[in-house]
C-alpha cells in the first residue's frame, strides 16, 4: 500500500529558520523540497537580473499583479501534485493566497516558524544570502519586514496548523521537528 503524501509548508518571517528546517527534513526524512523564491530567482536568472531581495520582491509583485495573487501557489501546487516523493517540504509561504491552492493538496500542513527579531537580524548578517545582507543594520532589517512581500506573513503564520519555536538550541529545534512529523503521521494514520 502506498504511503500518503506528507506536505509541510513553512511560513515565518525573514531568517526565522525555515531553510534550516527544510534542510533537516531533506536529510532526515528524504523530503523533496520546494521554495517559492526559486520560481522568482529562475525568472531573474533568465533575465540576467541580480537576485537581490529587492529584485525578488519586485518580481513577485509584478507576477502577482499581472497574473493573479495566487499564481505562484498555483504553480507550486501543480508541481507538488506531480511529485512522486512521499515527503515534501515547501519553504517561503508568505501569503494567505499562497495556501489557497496548497490546502487542496492532500496531506498539506502549514507550519509557522517563530524566532525573535534580534536573533533573526543576526542570522541575516551571518548567512549573507542576498547582496548587502552582511552590512544590514537592525533598522534596515525592520524596514525589510514592512515590504509588500513580507507584510502578510504574520496573518499567514496565524493560519498555521503547527508552530515551531526556533529561539533555542539545535537539539530543541530537532526534537520539535521529530515531534511534528510524528504528530502528522499519527493524524495520517487516524484518517485511514
Amino acid at each position: 500500500m502506498k504511503k500518503k503524501k506528507i506536505v509541510i509548508g513553512l511560513t515565518g518571517q525573514i531568517a526565522c529558520g525555515k531553510g534550516v528546517i527544510k534542510k533537516f527534513l531533506i536529510n532526515e526524512y528524504q523530503a523533496s523540497d520546494y521554495r517559492f523564491s526559486t520560481i522568482l530567482r529562475d525568472v531573474l536568472i533568465r533575465l540576467y537580473v541580480e537576485q537581490s531581495r529587492e529584485n525578488i520582491q519586485k518580481m513577485s509583485t509584478l507576477l502577482r499583479q499581472t497574473f493573479g495573487e495566487d499564481i505562484l501557489a498555483d504553480v507550486m501546487s501543480k508541481d507538488i501534485k506531480n511529485d512522486d516523493h512521499h515527503f515534501i517540504v515547501i519553504d517561503g509561504i508568505r501569503r494567505l493566497a499562497d495556501i489557497k491552492h496548497l490546502r487542496e493538496v492532500p496531506g498539506f500542513f502549514l507550519v509557522s516558524v517563530e524566532a525573535e527579531e534580534k536573533l533573526r537580524h543576526q542570522r541575516v548578517i551571518e548567512r549573507n544570502e542576498n547582496p548587502g545582507d552582511d552590512k544590514k543594520t537592525f533598522e534596515d532589517f525592520l524596514k525589510d519586514q514592512k515590504e509588500e512581500s513580507e507584510s502578510e506573513i504574520p496573518n499567514t503564520m496565524a493560519a498555521a496548523d503547527f508552530v515551531i519555536d526556533n529561539n533555542g538550541s539545535w537539539d530543541y529545534l530537532w526534537n520539535q521537528i521529530h515531534d511534528l512529523v510524528k504528530k502528522i503521521n499519527e493524524l495520517d494514520s487516524s484518517q485511514d
